[in-house]
């Protein structure tokens, strides 16, 4: 049964995309192009490499060129926490800036409190899962070949 068959959401669709993305390259251990990792999380290979460009960005994977290219892990499982990975790949976690000129109206107080509430909860979000790497996620899941 699927994610989608089960009715559960897991955060951004970037996040789920990318901890399954360095699951994989965590197992196999090598260099993996995006259309591999692609066929292997289930995604469109367009989508995988603009996830894996966040994850380049953010110093978690190096890309390598050519024939034999694709993606490599820069660290291990164990040093990779679902933190990172969920900040690498969410583009809204940017604090929010008050825009002290279109303050008057309350539905713009308004909007402004909820943003800065949203971005606190994403904050301690992102701090809870700080607390688990990708060495503790592969250790909860029995892989097996088929």
């Amino acid at each position: 049964m699927s994610t989608a068959d089960r009715g559960v959401n897991i955060g951004p669709p970037h996040f789920k995309i990318a901890v399954h993305s360095i699951v994989w390259l965590a197992k196999s251990g090598c260099t993996l192009s995006s259309a591999m990792i692609a066929n292997q999380v289930d995604s469109h290979a367009t989508f995988m490499r603009r996830v894996m460009q966040a994850l380049l960005v953010a110093g978690i994977v190096e890309s390598k060129g050519g024939r034999e290219g694709g993606y490599i892990l820069l660290k291990s499982s164990a040093d990779i926490t679902l933190g990172e990975i969920y900040s690498a790949v969410n583009t809204c976690a940017s604090e929010p800036e008050l825009d002290v000129n279109n303050c008057g109206a309350a539905g713009d107080q308004l909007d402004v409190e909820l943003e800065k509430i949203l971005y606190n909860a994403e904050q301690q979000t992102i701090d809870y899962l700080r607390k688990f790497t990708i060495a503790d996620v592969m250790n909860r899941v029995d892989f097996f070949v088929v």
